[in-house]
């Protein structure tokens, strides 16, 4: 069975540092035989949660997409902005849409049966480490299962230009440790 990775990063930044991290972890789960897709959420623009909103409206068309996407995968490689010791807004709405409910589906489907992964980047001391615990606590109560594996790189501004970094083998053992995970899980 070959693992079907969603990944994408909680930053649309250009030169995230979370972005490029992520990358590292993505090449990792390739390289352990995932298949792997990785994804923008600038190219799934999303308004601000609210019910108002959904009741008047309904689901954005870029919450129905990335839904499905989420339920063709069996995992999820997600880096983790660091925004005052907390998730960004961006990577909270995302989740959120996604896991609204959509006609007689329950809205924890996307989610159901999945395993993840977490990174975050940071050029501070630690890495980003305070906000993973948030979207650990979130995914869990989305029903994820969150591998006690994930990488928090610090002073990544400087651990990123450094091809021989540890840093750098500790992202692509995460995506590693993702890959073989599900395949054992499924």
């Amino acid at each position: 069975m070959t693992p079907k990775i969603l990944a994408f990063s909680g930053s649309t930044r250009i030169d995230s540092l979370n972005r490029q991290a992520l990358e590292h972890a993505v090449q990792g789960a390739r390289d352990a035989g995932a298949e792997v897709t990785l994804i923008d959420l600038r190219d799934y623009s999303l308004p601000l949660y609210t019910a108002d909103l959904e009741n008047s409206h309904g689901q954005p068309e870029a919450s129905v997409r990335l839904k499905a996407l989420f339920k063709s995968h069996h995992g999820l490689l997600i880096a983790s902005p660091e925004y005052n010791s907390s998730i960004t807004p961006l990577l909270k709405n995302t989740l959120d849409w996604v896991s609204r409910p959509h006609g007689e589906e329950s809205g924890l489907v996307p989610y159901q049966g999945k395993l993840a992964a977490l990174v975050s980047a940071s050029d501070g001391h630690l890495g980003g480490l305070r906000g993973l615990r948030h979207i650990r606590e979130i995914l869990t109560a989305l029903q994820v299962l969150v591998l006690p594996k994930q990488m928090a790189l610090a002073h990544a501004d400087k651990e990123l230009a450094k091809p021989a970094s540890p840093g750098l083998a500790h992202l692509a053992e995460t995506g590693k440790a993702l890959a073989e995970a599900i395949r054992r899980w499924n």
